[in-house]
């Protein structure tokens, strides 16, 4: 499968309507469970109400528009 190994940047994406929700601050390294669970792991610590989040939600990389956009506003 590999869709998250060697991207810049993942982040966590609203299934039905594809928004984006959070963007994970770390390179993402591993296999992609360990990339999904680094980041399912992360959004938690966020927010305790987080785990419920997360039902319709998954783990994805950034488009280049995200990617773009991210770049232009930590400018």
């Amino acid at each position: 499968m590999d869709q998250l190994k060697d991207v810049e940047k993942v982040g966590i994406r609203n299934i039905e309507t594809e928004e984006l929700i959070a963007v994970y601050p770390h390179k993402p390294e591993g296999t992609d469970a360990e990339i999904e669970k680094a980041v399912r792991d992360w959004f938690y610590e966020q927010d305790c109400g987080s785990e419920e989040k997360m039902r319709d939600k998954v783990v994805e990389p950034l488009t280049e528009a995200e990617l773009k956009s991210l770049k232009s506003n930590q400018s």
